[in-house]
């Protein structure tokens, strides 16, 4: 089985004062801290919830 293509995300704005909705896509994608980067899975779901927050994130491929 083929392994799962991963992206590397990366908060470099802050969450404060931000949307409630913006802040539970942060959340959901598992980011908690300014500078700590996560890495997830590339699914449509997490796709979307990258888009809807990008403004906020530097996406690289993992």
């Amino acid at each position: 089985m083929a392994e799962a293509k991963q992206v590397k995300l990366t908060l470099v704005r802050s969450l404060n004062g931000r949307l409630k909705s913006h802040k539970q896509c942060a959340a959901g994608l598992g980011i908690r801290k300014m500078h700590n980067s996560v890495t997830v899975i590339d699914t449509p779901e997490n796709r979307g919830m990258i888009k809807k927050i990008s403004y906020m994130l530097k996406v690289e491929e993992a």
